[in-house]
């Protein structure tokens, strides 16, 4: 796949700062779900999972030092080149998944089997959530679904928004919906 070439105007969303990818140069990626890409930001070269936006199109949030090294900000427009890469990193695991996951060696020995991007999935599914309770039946479901050999979680829209700190109904908040 050839490299992507486009601009984006960075935001807010609360105290994240997002860059939404705008939805032409989404359309040329390899899904409309979560996907990692390699690429530069005004020349800054940087590596991300871009998590679907539930539009259609996908988005990061871009951390400070990378933000730094941009010299740019929310308001900004950046020019962005990327491409997407197979080098899947590791998902970053909640702590209470993470000793759900230990307290069971199939589980554990499953867990390393599967792919990274089927960890994301997982983790992707557990943290949708700001409800506690909910959490807790889904990392209950998740450790009985892998027990039983299941490898992704099912019934699982790969192409929402799921990160509740962002997001309302699968769906990535605008600049002015924080």
């Amino acid at each position: 796949m050839s490299v992507i070439h486009c601009k984006t105007t960075l935001f807010f969303v609360g105290t994240w700062t997002i860059l939404r990818i705008p939805e032409t140069a989404s359309a040329l990626l390899p899904s409309r779900g979560l996907t990692f890409v390699e690429g530069t930001i005004n020349n800054v070269p940087f590596k991300a999972v871009l998590e679907p936006d539930g539009k259609g199109s996908h988005w990061f949030r871009v951390e400070k030092a990378l933000q730094d090294s941009l010299e740019a900000s929310a308001g900004d427009t950046v020019a962005l080149e990327l491409k997407p890469s197979t080098n899947w990193p590791e998902p970053d695991v909640p702590e209470d998944l993470k000793k759900a996951l230990m307290l069971d060696p199939n589980i554990r020995t499953l867990w390393q089997d599967i792919p990274p991007l089927a960890r994301w999935d997982w983790v992707r599914w557990i943290r949708s959530t700001k409800n506690r309770e909910t959490r807790m039946r889904r990392i209950e479901a998740a450790c009985d679904k892998m027990a039983k050999g299941e490898r992704r979680p099912c019934c699982f829209n790969r192409n929402m928004c799921t990160e509740p700190e962002v997001s309302r109904k699968g769906v990535l908040l605008g600049p002015s919906q924080e």
